[in-house]
């Protein structure tokens, strides 16, 4: 830490004789929690260097854009948000990263003021090299003014779903070491953060890039559980496959309830295994669900949520009823829709019987319904239990009031004041108010 303040210092001094004034940067991220944390990384590395962020209205000498290319929309966007910093920067160096400038890099390089695209993500360091960062931090320290951090622990897919371009342009798996997260963990803290959120592109897989077989996920959960903090913090778990949740991480969470939130986001997709089988998915709807239900057994009133995919192609309305039936039986807090939209190069956009966007819409919105009933229904559960809050704000419209999220993914609006934000509160549920619950400490 002491070095890069002393580098820092030096680096200043070498930018100020090489601009008569700091030079300055702006950033675009596009995509998953894993982009949201490379951009963070790049932007202490960009301080350390000396820049300053770009002010409003006044343009920056640097614009870096970390692109998503999960969807065709993801492509879109990214273009739109590169044009979009050549237009209003039109003097800034334009260096461009993520998936989709791992997909395409020929093609973002013609896009104006394009100085580089960085391929692999894993050269994010040696982009920071050549800026002249003699040595590079390996984490961040903090995530901007938020409380809640993503920490990207792992890297990399090889699920190779029908649907799914990731695998493509992430197929190297890359974990980092415990020692390194530990590292990172501590300077959060010391920083204001207060939850962790461990994220990865396929975080079940931590440790398979590891000859250590005894470095894996569970392992990592309990050498973060056991580090000693002289503040309270919590740890999240990004999305899991069911089967990835052992009976050893349900225990860790079991045994730490005020350590590790309990919430589980498992990746259904569908619960019809005929669409799971078209889908290239590896476990079908029967060993999810006893996966879930495994975890509801062991845990305390769990947050279970997950994704659903609507309008898959060859989905007929008695494999969209199975998935309705599938996220019943599981009690679902929270399910993020999606309607299947072809990716180019995948095998789903070539397949047969295409769904119509109509029929797509409809099955999104009827879902929907559910998804709320299902979602209320769980809130009515944690009335008159206690939950663990991170206070985030305070109520410009409810004066006297502040908002957080609680350990079980659900927002909790509490009396209180600016001196609570950023503290973990316990807090008595009181009663459900729409799509939030009322609490009392």
């Amino acid at each position: 830490m002491l070095f890069y303040k002393f580098q820092r210092r030096i680096m200043i001094r070498n930018t100020r004789w090489k601009y008569p004034f700091m030079p300055t940067f702006r950033l675009a991220t596009l995509g998953c929690k894993v982009n949201q944390y490379e951009t963070q990384y790049v932007r202490e590395g960009l301080m350390l260097l000396g820049y300053e962020p770009a002010k409003a209205g006044e343009p920056a000498d640097l614009c870096f854009v970390n692109t998503c290319t999960v969807t065709n929309e993801g492509d879109l966007k990214s273009r739109k948000a590169i044009r979009k910093f050549g237009r209003q920067n039109p003097n800034a160096e334009i260096i461009v990263a993520g998936c989709y400038a791992s997909r395409s890099p020929e093609d973002l390089a013609t896009l104006p003021n394009v100085a580089e695209v960085i391929q692999d993500k894993a050269d994010l360091p040696d982009f920071l090299r050549r800026r002249g960062l003699l040595a590079p931090p390996d984490g961040i320290e903090s995530f901007g003014p938020r409380q809640r951090a993503y920490v990207k622990v792992q890297d990399g897919c090889r699920q190779y779903c029908t649907y799914c371009i990731i695998p493509t342009v992430r197929p190297v798996l890359r974990s980092r070491p415990i020692e390194a997260v530990l590292r990172e963990l501590d300077s959060l803290l010391e920083n204001g953060c207060r939850e962790i959120v461990l994220t990865g592109i396929h975080l079940g897989h931590y440790g398979k890039d590891i000859e250590d077989s005894s470095v894996n996920l569970d392992r990592l959960v309990e050498r973060l559980v056991e580090q000693d903090a002289s503040v309270d913090f919590r740890l999240r778990l990004s999305s899991l496959e069911a089967v990835e949740v052992s009976d050893r991480l349900l225990e860790l969470m079991r045994d730490h309830p005020d350590r590790i939130c309990p919430h589980l986001h498992l990746s259904m997709q569908s619960g019809s295994d005929s669409v799971l089988e078209r889908m290239g998915r590896r476990w079908p709807r029967g060993r999810f669900i006893e996966h879930c239900l495994r975890a509801k057994e062991l845990l305390n009133r769990p947050a279970m949520t997950t994704d659903i995919i609507v309008g898959f192609p060859g989905e007929t309305e008695a494999e969209f009823l199975e998935t309705c039936d599938a996220a019943r039986e599981v009690g679902f807090s929270k399910i993020h829709i999606f309607r299947f939209s072809p990716r180019d190069g995948t095998p789903a956009a070539e397949m047969s019987d295409q769904i119509e966007p109509s029929v797509k819409q409809d099955r999104a919105k009827r879902l929907a319904v559910l998804e709320e009933e299902l979602r209320h229904e769980y809130f009515e559960q944690l009335v008159g239990g206690h939950v663990q809050v991170l206070i985030e704000r305070t109520l410009r419209d409810r004066p006297g009031y502040v908002a957080g999220t609680s350990d079980r993914y659900a927002t909790v609006v509490l009396p209180g004041g600016m001196q609570d934000v950023g503290r973990l509160v316990n807090v008595e549920v009181v009663r459900r108010e729409s799509d939030r619950l009322l609490g009392e400490r």
